[in-house]
């Protein structure tokens, strides 16, 4: 079976592609000239260089090509200007699906990562309830925005082309680098939280996301959008209790700032971000993803259809996240 990956070089799509490899498939990677490969190491990787900015420069690059299965994990969670998210995320998209139809290639099954940033803030009345499929997507962010763009893009499509959705909530793991950021705070001895009233999160750990691609592809039902967590809800200080527990941390300064605060730290982070060039990772579009307060999500399509078993739990995939980020001189 041949497999192609978009986003290959990222934190998913990298793990993607060595599951790929693991099963045996013939595994080919979607990069480009200035693509960092340092996770793209294993011999038996086949290359494809690939420009999403046009339908017809596709056409050139996938042609001759016979992909049976295809994951899209390609695409920008942080940017400069909102327009970029677009560019990238729903047009990039859109190219990346008609160039494949003019072609006609013989795809079984094409797996979209979206994300549960699609719905935004809803359902947020305590006690806080399960978003499902059947709600309406409301995102408040550029980002979300863009990527429920493209998920109505493909439903426009229908049965036209076998596509499944996957919207994973905060994915973490080895290599990624947004928790990270506050795994290296924590380890500075400050802990820092947003918003008073209580929040509910979720997460899934990386290897959990990987099973649930080739799941996709094998069973995943035409049209199906799918929620991905590891089953339980957490608080953003059980998240940081864990974090601590595996640095060995012995005291730290815990603080909790009113949500005008970040309001103002996001706005003066994109604002320095556009006049240096250098985006922050406390940006604008990010200030209504810090603020929401309810993360719940309903994974039980997921179990059904897909037989998707979460094999990782917050506090052992915190465990393994440290380890690695130790033995990788990132902590």
């Amino acid at each position: 079976m041949k497999i192609l990956i978009t986003g290959a070089s990222g934190f998913i799509g990298s793990f993607i592609v060595e599951e790929a490899l693991r099963r045996k498939m013939e595994t080919w990677a979607a990069v480009r000239k200035t693509t960092d490969r340092c996770y793209l190491k294993d011999p038996r990787i086949h290359f494809i260089e690939l420009d999403f900015s046009s339908e017809k420069k596709l056409e050139k690059e996938l042609e001759g090509h016979d992909f049976d299965y295809v994951v899209h994990a390609a695409g920008v969670t942080k940017a400069l200007h909102a327009e970029t998210f677009y560019e990238v995320n729903t047009e990039g998209t859109k190219h990346f699906v008609q160039a494949i139809m003019n072609l006609k290639m013989p795809v079984k099954r094409f797996v979209y990562m979206s994300s549960l940033s699609v719905f935004g803030a809803i359902k947020e009345q305590q006690p806080y309830q399960e978003i499902r499929e059947s709600d309406r997507p409301q995102p408040n962010t550029n980002y979300g925005k863009s990527k429920l763009a493209t998920e109505n893009f493909l439903d426009s499509i229908g049965d036209k082309f076998p596509y499944v959705i996957l919207r994973p909530t905060g994915v973490y793991g080895p290599r990624e680098r947004d928790y990270y950021m506050m795994m290296k705070s924590i380890k500075q001895h400050i802990d820092f939280a947003v918003g008073f009233k209580r929040q509910d999160i979720t997460f899934v750990y990386v290897s959990d996301v990987v099973q649930a691609v080739f799941q996709a592809l094998d069973r995943g039902k035409q049209g199906r959008k799918y929620f991905l967590s590891d089953g339980n809800v957490y608080r953003s200080r059980d998240f940081s209790d864990y974090i601590h527990q595996e640095l060995g941390n012995k005291w730290w300064f815990r603080i909790t700032a009113p949500v005008w605060l970040l309001h103002l730290v996001t706005f003066l982070g994109e604002y320095i971000g556009k006049i240096t060039g250098r985006l922050s990772a406390l940006n604008h579009d990010k200030y209504p993803i810090l603020k929401q307060r309810n993360w719940r999500c309903d994974i039980q399509p997921a179990i059904q259809d897909l037989d998707f078993k979460p094999q990782v739990q917050l506090k052992e995939g915190t465990k393994r996240a440290i380890q690695w980020y130790k033995e990788n001189s990132w902590l």
